[in-house]
Parts: structure tokens; sequence; C-alpha cells
């Protein structure tokens, strides 16, 4: 009976240790992946307010800029 108790503890504190372990790495990955490929940069934000036929001025593409990393 005390066998099967420490089995199933050293696999619970496996499955804790391990859902941690994997929770940090998956994190530094993810913020790895948006460095490399930011969701939208200035270059976008520009080439969109072409698209709808405006020459859009530094101050705009700061304010759109600002408004999306408040999010």
């Amino acid at each position: 009976m005390g066998f099967g108790l420490t089995t199933f503890i050293y696999l619970l504190v496996g499955i804790v240790i391990g859902g941690v372990a994997g929770f940090f790495i998956a994190r530094h990955y993810f913020q790895k992946q948006l460095e490399k490929n930011p969701p939208i940069n200035e270059k976008m934000i520009r080439a969109m307010f072409m698209q709808m036929g405006r020459k859009p001025s530094e101050a705009q593409i700061r304010a759109v800029m600002k408004s999306m990393n408040q999010k």
C-alpha cells in the first residue's frame, strides 16, 4: 500500500513540475516569436493608410501605434 502511494505522489509532483516548466518554456518561445515578428509596425500602418487613399502624417502614425500598444 505504501509503494502505490509514493508512486502516486511522485507522479503528481512530476506532472506539476512538467506543467510549470512547460509554461515557462512556451512563454519564452512566444515572446521570442513576437520580438522576431511583431504583430503590426509603422510600415504596415502606412500601407493601410495608403490603401485607404490617404497620406498619413507622422503624428497620425504615432497616434495609431500608441493606441495599438495600449491594448
